[in-house]
């Protein structure tokens, strides 16, 4: 079996957090390319660079990566192509626990390089404008978040534990939708302890191979034409939208074939559907799109990040604030597919913003 060591440095990080290596950062050039000489011309080395540590590679890995067919387009062989589908399978799948490792080094570092670096503790449902604020909070105000991403339930739940000092949850706000959500937050959130900070509305759908091949148009077409569904774990709040959904439309959960399979975020979803082993699964738009998939919208949900009335007045908040009500960050967020800034920083009402609040909760049936 081969091992795996992973390694770091101070230098720029890409956006997408991911955990570089060079030879699948090699086969993806060459995969998009279509050529040695275009992927070295991409990657910033020589032909002969690129060339030889190709076939070094084979040579240490015994087996062929690439087809070299003299004249024709580079292809990568099969086993080339099992390496790159499954490095991107395991890297979505870890992508929320990279972005937590991330997180605690650029925090330890921060410290050990200035000791008056703002930190603030972050626990979340997964998100990609989360995980974009969290380098722009940096080059803009020097301010470290430490974010660790898990499902919204037990977000909200560390922050009452205090564990964290923000959280973040998201919910529907269309109307029939409110059941399930009441009685899932209603237990976790109290007016007058709790503040709600707006942050953005994004679109939540249905994420299907390109030309959507099976004609899905929401969950009723999953169930029906007995599609291979990927979900989230229970007590993410995408979770909790599918079974919004699911109850709005009278479906059965054994009705939904694969619902019992889960994956940790929205790439692992995306990432599943992209791979081809799965059809469909409920998920944002950033996702579908960064891994070329279509995406049928089936909602809008706002996402609030959420702390102790006590911890407004804490200089790290307050810090994260301004830079969320500033114009460059939204038009940051507004680049990010699917995503709108909406009351970006705001202090807003829990009862205001929840209007379910003051609803006795359902009985389960």
């Amino acid at each position: 079996m081969r091992k795996v060591e992973l390694s770091y440095d101070f230098g720029e990080r890409r956006q997408d957090g991911w955990v570089r290596n060079a030879l699948i950062d090699l086969l993806h050039a060459v995969q998009e390319q279509g050529s040695i000489s275009a992927a070295a011309k991409v990657l910033g080395f020589s032909y002969r660079h690129v060339w030889g540590e190709l076939r070094r590679w084979e040579t240490q890995l015994g087996h062929p990566l690439l087809l070299w067919e003299k004249g024709q387009r580079a292809r990568l062989a099969p086993f080339g192509e099992k390496l790159l589908w499954a490095e991107r399978q395991a890297q979505a799948r870890l992508a929320p626990q990279i972005e937590a490792l991330h997180s605690e080094l650029e925090r330890a570092f921060a410290v050990a390089f200035d000791d008056t670096a703002q930190v603030l503790t972050l626990f979340a449902s997964h998100d990609d404008g989360l995980s974009l604020l969290r380098g722009f909070a940096v080059d803009r105000a020097q301010l470290h978040l430490d974010i660790r991403f898990l499902g919204s339930v037990d977000a909200i739940a560390a922050l009452n534990a205090g564990r964290c000092t923000l959280a973040g949850f998201h919910s529907s706000e269309q109307p029939g939708l409110g059941s399930v959500t009441q009685r899932t937050y209603q237990p976790l959130l109290q007016p007058g302890r709790h503040k709600l900070i707006g942050f953005a509305e994004r679109s939540e759908g249905l994420m299907v191979a390109p030309g959507n091949p099976l004609r899905l148009h929401g969950m009723r077409d999953v169930a029906r034409w007995r599609a291979r569904y990927v979900n989230r774990p229970a007590g993410s709040g995408t979770r909790l939208l599918c079974e919004e959904l699911l109850a709005r439309d009278a479906i059965a959960a054994s009705d939904i074939a694969g619902y019992a399979r889960e994956e940790p975020s929205h790439a692992a979803v995306a990432q599943a559907v992209a791979s081809g082993s799965a059809d469909a699964g409920l998920g944002i738009e950033a996702a579908a799109r960064a891994r070329g998939l279509d995406f049928v919208p089936l909602l809008q949900e706002r996402y609030y990040l959420v702390c102790l009335k006590e911890a407004l007045d804490e200089a790290p908040v307050a810090t994260l604030r301004k830079v969320l009500q500033g114009d460059a960050w939204r038009q940051q967020l507004a680049g990010l597919a699917g995503y709108v800034p909406w009351r970006s920083g705001e202090v807003l009402s829990l009862k205001a913003q929840l209007p379910w609040w003051d609803l006795p909760p359902k009985r389960r049936r």
